[in-house]
């Protein structure tokens, strides 16, 4: 059997410019992609795919029973692979800025600031959510229109070798990389492993004559930028573009030193920590030119989402909640700027961290230790390897009896910070 060409896809995609791997989110007229994984097999959904409304499934099995609708079956080596070579060509059809953005913490957050920025005058597309591994990179560049002027594009990783795959198809001219911490350590092995799994992006750079936005306060990502043609700096301390952070009313507020038209922004965002985040922001658009008073304004409407640094009122208390993910570098973070917080009544309830692999124990007691440096009217641990540690606070193995402890307490006028890796799940403390 003759195999179909990308290109003969590409066209096929021109047609039906919508791709979906999922069958419950199917659209009239997607085209639906059968990947596998560990625990799953995308072809076995086919014939329900084009039953909901698929225009076309691509696979990599035979399936059976599918002689009535067989014109509607495209068989290929292999569906994952296949994507991203679709989602290659369909890159390679632009001519405009395509920014990569990678890093331990942080990311998410850069990624949304730089398009809303950007967006305020360019037409701009973007990585939805968090879809930036080797299924979400592909999908997110195959979402990208013709009109594109600008694109966004967040990339994840565990190990070594994933930004640089992500690279070869996104090819990406732009890159940031937002910091190196302890974050994935039982996939990159140690911190320099971060440095070097993180760096690839700036390996593509440096190999493609692109341009990169450095947080110089950080000398190792000035090492790691070393000979890219062209270095744009931004940092607290250093860097043509510098700024202070001040905390006015529980969020944060950045007043530029050095580079900038604009005198100060008052964010939506909680904790100090969202400086090189916002300079980073800045620092682009100014680039691109983006007029000051929209970058101003860009980022003081943008409401931060989905559990990251969002101060809320909750039950009569203010609430940090930043439960979306953590490992030691941001929970390190959160934890000594709430520390800092003009607050009374201060409580922390902090998840487990995920992906430590040996060093794992060890991170938790060394947070521990951190909390013990401080006074806080309680202490809250839930889950992971919190149960491993030796400490004199109060310890849950799970979120939802944390919140049955919260509920019991029925506290009020207290500042709370809730924090931990998405697996622990520490939004469900608020819960009712």
């Amino acid at each position: 059997m003759k195999l179909p060409s990308i290109l003969f896809l590409y066209e096929l995609y021109k047609q039906y410019p919508s791709i979906q791997t999922d069958t419950r989110k199917l659209k009239l007229g997607d085209l639906y992609f059968a990947l596998k994984g560990p625990n799953f097999n995308g072809n076995t959904f086919a014939l329900a795919a084009l039953e909901n409304g698929a225009s076309f499934a691509i696979v990599d099995e035979p399936i059976a029973n599918s002689e009535a609708i067989d014109h509607k079956i495209i068989q290929v080596d292999d569906v994952l692979t296949t994507l991203q070579a679709l989602a290659k060509h369909h890159r390679e059809q632009f001519n405009i800025p395509f920014i990569g953005i990678t890093g331990s913490n942080g990311k998410t957050t850069t990624k949304e600031l730089v398009y809303t920025v950007l967006a305020s005058a360019f037409k701009t597309y973007t990585t939805q959510g968090n879809l930036n591994n080797h299924i979400g990179v592909p999908l997110t560049l195959l979402s990208i229109k013709s009109d594109a002027e600008m694109a966004v594009i967040e990339m994840g990783a565990n190990h070594q070798k994933e930004i640089e795959s992500y690279c070869t198809y996104a090819m990406p001219n732009y890159g940031l990389i937002t910091n190196c911490g302890k974050a994935h350590l039982e996939g990159f092995g140690s911190e320099e492993g971060v440095k070097k799994g993180k760096g690839e992006l700036f390996e593509y750079i440096r190999s493609n004559d692109g341009t990169v936005f450095v947080m110089s306060d950080y000398e190792y990502l000035v090492n790691m930028s070393a000979g890219i043609s062209e270095v744009i700096s931004y940092g607290n301390i250093s860097g043509a573009l510098q700024a202070n952070a001040a905390t006015v009313n529980g969020f944060l507020q950045v007043n530029f030193t050095k580079g900038s038209p604009i005198q100060s922004i008052q964010t939506q965002l909680v904790g100090e920590y969202n400086l090189p985040n916002i300079l980073a922001a800045v620092s682009i658009g100014l680039y691109f030119k983006v007029p000051a008073e929209k970058i101003k304004t860009a980022i003081e409407n943008y409401a931060p989402s989905n559990s990251r640094s969002q101060l809320l009122k909750w039950k009569g208390n203010d609430i940090i909640l930043d439960a979306y993910n953590a490992n030691p570098s941001s929970m390190q973070m959160a934890i000594e700027n709430f520390a800092k917080l003009n607050a009374e009544h201060k409580i922390v309830c902090i998840g487990g961290m995920k992906e430590l692999g040996s060093t794992s124990i060890e991170e938790h007691q060394q947070l521990i230790l951190l909390l013990e440096k401080h006074q806080w009217e309680h202490v809250v641990l839930v889950g992971g390897d919190f149960e491993h540690c030796k400490h004199a606070y109060t310890y849950f193995p799970d979120a939802l009896e944390a919140k049955q402890w919260l509920k019991e307490q029925a506290f009020e006028n207290r500042t709370l910070l809730i924090k931990g890796s998405r697996g622990i799940k520490m939004e469900q403390v608020l819960e009712n």
